[in-house]
């Protein structure tokens, strides 16, 4: 009996390890699934999924599409209004992942410590992004894109023009209609 008990915490142990967090990021122009880096990054994604499951990032856009480098949203409305956030999260990027095509980083200011609801997702491998590439903090990634690479790659492929102080934004708005857990 204590042997089967053992087995089963052992079998528990490995099949939660085993089943990452996914996430289904639904957008105007198509779904892309992306796990979640929760053992690399674990303050990322709890504070990724705190918007996620606050319906934060529901009618918010990829409001910066550069092609060849990245798509950046989850951070202001079609109206280019910024939404409110919460405190930011402690950096992570040296976590040992790197900014390569399909990854998700968060977005943040020249402050490490500064990212809130912003990511990006990496359309090419970003090297020059990674912890340490510039003898700094670079960019926290905290997911990988598994399904709906095609999504980003059209998304990359929109066209974009400067509104007010902003630059690259789609001349036609890429909207996030929801991002919500698969698991």
């Amino acid at each position: 009996m204590r042997h089967t008990f053992i087995t089963g915490l052992a079998l528990l142990a490995f099949c939660s390890h085993i089943h990452a967090t996914e996430v289904d990021i639904v957008t105007n122009q198509g779904t892309i699934r992306v796990d979640l880096k929760d053992e690399a990054a674990p303050k990322t994604v709890a504070n990724f999924l705190r918007y996620v499951d606050d319906g934060f990032y529901e009618g918010t856009i990829f409001h910066r599409v550069i092609r060849g480098f990245m798509v950046q949203g989850g951070g202001f409305t079609e109206d280019l209004e910024r939404k409110d956030t919460h405190k930011a999260v402690a950096y992570e990027g040296d976590n040992g992942l790197a900014n390569n095509r399909g990854t998700l980083a968060m977005a943040r200011t020249q402050d490490p410590n500064s990212a809130t609801s912003q990511f990006f997702i990496n359309h090419v491998d970003n090297a020059f992004l990674n912890h340490g590439a510039r003898g700094g903090a670079g960019y926290a990634v905290f997911a990988e894109v598994i399904t709906g690479m095609e999504i980003v790659d059209s998304i990359s492929a929109v066209d974009t023009a400067t509104v007010g102080p902003y630059q690259n934004v789609p001349t036609t708005a890429v909207v996030i209609e929801s991002i919500q857990r698969v698991n």
